[in-house]
């Protein structure tokens, strides 16, 4: 039970963020009943772990928790996402009844956001809140339905019909998002005050800013398709390939900040933070260009092996059984010394060779250098430097086993994220190569959007919430530009000349941008 509390606030973020992307794909027919089908179990494991953790903190008695009001709202979730389901299977439901039980299941959803828990402004923001789910249910939710009725089409007029009915729809979406976004970054982000240091100085504003930025992102992406279906409208022959594949990049992006939003609910709004909030001077002297560490210190040196080894010298005087440093899982963080900070500065550091290396090499076979195009092999030195290096207390470097290891969330997230490059890697070179399938090109792009959503997500176990802060600050940058590469290869592969040649050249300037943060990366 000790590790269900330790890895709780990961997995609940993981589970919200799935609970939020099944709520927004019900679209039409078999799809959207497997989607409310997916909402309804997505939200059965969300409440049972917040019970299990709640009934093994505080003494509970599981029975006690049916009226908790987030057992209660989740209760109505499930319900109404079973009925959709049911309805939906059947078919033939009436619209306004699969509405009012849209409706119930979105109520239910907002009642455990953070408008529900205010005490000031609380009719306004459930309202505000209302309406951004709404808008985001409006936008992204109908791309799944507009691309499988794109799919179906092959002519300008039709398409252009059907485009022309989703921008509609669509444009209602944004501007439901930006009234209500607007006013919950007012309310929980800049205060009364208007202060700006509750968007730079809090992690909750950190994780606003980026939605932010992807917002921005999906805008250009619609008003591009906006403009090609005005040319269509005119000249009903123009090439349509586009619209599919932005729409394809608008949905991956769209169900990124559903994640984005999920790990909101982890932490408090900027408004509550009055303390260890980070000041804009800190972020400049952290971020002041220094030379990239190239040497790392001895793993002896490092908190956790030191004090282990005290530890024993103490036991052996007193002829007794050492304590343990540090046990994962255990829901206690380990503490760090000077060397620590010095270890994690250096395997930035070198990750950040390694990926300004491909960056540089990706950008020499966009223009010809054949030698160059093995650049991902590269990812295999990468993915296995972060197998091997990112955490010292663990196998082969620590004492920690493997298995014993991955009780700590933080572990478990650098395993993913280096099993994730090998994959890539492996995938990548055999298409370079011409030896791969041609669906295996499009394992790179999804990958390398993968990694960068799970990065926006990512936890550092530090007990300085100002210390945490000043690194997410430079983990969300580089998730974003993430994001950026591999969407930008997925329109490599999936448009026409001569739109997929200027995206080539996109992602490798995005990977070398990446690797230069992360050759700037601080921790002192």
């Amino acid at each position: 039970m000790a590790l269900l509390v330790d890895v709780f606030g990961f997995l609940t973020v993981v589970l919200h963020g799935l609970t939020l992307a099944a709520q927004i794909r019900r679209t039409a027919g078999r799809m959207a009943a497997f989607a409310a089908l997916a909402l309804a179990l997505c939200e059965a494991g969300g409440v049972a772990l917040q019970g299990a953790v709640l009934a093994s903190t505080l003494g509970i008695d599981p029975a006690a928790l049916q009226s908790a009001v987030f057992v209660q709202a989740a209760g109505i979730k499930i319900g109404a996402a079973l009925l959709l389901a049911l309805l939906l299977a059947i078919g033939r439901t009436p619209g306004v009844v699969l509405l009012a039980v849209g409706a119930v299941e979105l109520a239910a959803a907002v009642a455990v956001t953070h408008a529900a828990a205010r005490m000031d402004g609380r009719e306004i923001l459930i309202g505000l809140t209302l309406l951004h789910q709404f808008g985001a249910a409006l936008w992204i939710g109908g791309m799944p339905a507009f691309l499988m009725a794109l799919a179906r089409v092959h002519d300008g007029v039709s398409t252009h019909l059907i485009g022309a009915r989703f921008s509609a729809m669509s444009m209602a979406g944004v501007a439901c998002l930006l009234l209500s976004g607007a006013g919950l970054t007012l309310f929980y982000v800049l205060g009364p005050d208007l202060d700006p240091q509750g968007l730079y100085g809090t992690a909750y504003g950190v994780m606003v800013a980026a939605k932010m930025a992807l917002f921005a992102a999906l805008l250009l992406l619609g008003f591009g398709n906006f403009l090609l279906l005005r040319r269509l409208r005119a000249r009903p022959n123009t090439p349509v390939r586009r619209l599919r594949r932005f729409a394809e990049v608008e949905l991956g992006i769209g169900l990124t900040v559903l994640f984005a939003a999920a790990s909101l609910t982890s932490v408090p709004p900027a408004v509550d933070l009055a303390h260890d909030r980070v000041t804009w001077a800190e972020i400049a002297a952290r971020n002041t260009p220094e030379w990239p560490r190239l040497t790392s210190p001895a793993v002896d040196s490092l908190y956790v092996p030191a004090t282990q080894a005290k530890l024993d010298a103490e036991a052996a005087a007193r002829a007794g059984k050492p304590s343990v440093a540090y046990v994962p899982g255990g829901g206690v963080l380990s503490q760090r010394n000077a060397a620590d900070i010095a270890w994690a500065e250096y395997n930035h550091h070198a990750a950040g060779l390694f990926v300004a290396a491909i960056g540089l090499l990706a950008l020499l076979a966009q223009a010809g250098v054949r030698p160059a195009r093995h650049w991902p092999l590269l990812f295999l030195g990468l993915g296995g430097f972060i197998l091997l290096r990112a955490d010292p207390n663990v196998w082969p470097l620590g004492p920690l086993g493997v298995w014993e290891s991955l009780r700590d969330p933080e572990v478990l997230q650098h395993r993913f994220f280096g099993l994730l490059t090998v994959l890539f890697a492996l995938f990548e070179w055999r298409v370079r190569t011409g030896w791969g399938h041609r669906g295996a090109a499009l394992v790179f792009p999804l990958a390398c959007a993968l990694g960068s959503a799970a990065l926006l997500t990512h936890a550092h176990a530090l007990g300085n919430v100002k210390e945490q802060l000043l690194i997410e600050l430079t983990h969300t940058p580089l998730a974003l530009f993430g994001l950026a590469a591999g969407w930008a290869r997925w329109l490599e592969l999936r448009l026409d000349w001569p739109e997929r040649r200027r995206a080539g050249w996109v992602w490798p300037l995005c990977l070398l941008v990446c690797g230069l943060l992360l050759l700037g990366y601080r921790e002192s």
